[in-house]
């Protein structure tokens, strides 16, 4: 996965750059997002990664399947596709994602509990969070049992382990070493 946000960072960048250019910046966040999720697919998957299909090809069934009418944003899926990288488009999607939220100071975070957080503690959570790290948040959540109990927060690359497993492998590292 690392070795794809390297090889995508380039390429959403570029596009992010001519988007803002453009004026197309959330329309085309909203053509990735469709793109990212349909190379995603099995199907659409297998016909990535057929040799025998030119990339012209590639890009119409693509095309085609999400409704693609953007020139600029098909250009660069042509040139995806032409480089080998279509694979790489939901990793081009998440970091076009954060250059959008960075335009608009915003970061995203990703809170794991160990349980579905309810509505009132999410937003109190939330707003913590945002106090603690001086930035909006756009916030999304998951459920890990394994956790026990609290949560772990990601926010970009800093990640804040207040969960029961997580401090019960510091205590265990601190009682080995």
């Amino acid at each position: 996965m690392a070795e794809f946000a390297t090889i995508a960072r380039p390429y959403a960048k570029a596009l992010f750059g001519l988007a803002q250019e453009k004026n197309q910046i959330e329309s085309w966040l909203g053509g990735l997002k469709e793109l990212a999720s349909v190379v995603q697919q099995e199907k659409v998957a297998s016909l990535i990664d057929q040799p025998e299909k030119s990339a012209v090809d590639k890009v119409d069934a693509l095309a085609e399947l999400v409704g693609l009418s953007d020139v600029n944003l098909k250009n660069f899926v042509t040139v995806l596709a032409e480089q080998k990288r279509l694979q790489v488009l939901p990793e081009i999607y998440a970091q076009y994602q954060d250059l959008t939220l960075a335009l608009n100071h915003t970061k995203r975070a990703v809170i794991t509990s160990a349980y579905a957080l309810t509505d009132t503690q999410l937003a109190e959570l939330t707003a913590d969070l945002q106090k603690r790290f001086g930035t909006e948040l756009v916030v999304s959540t998951q459920t890990d049992p394994e956790l026990i109990g609290g949560v772990k927060v990601e926010i970009g690359d800093q990640v804040l382990d207040l969960s029961l497993q997580g401090k019960l492998n510091a205590l265990y590292a601190a009682m080995t070493n």
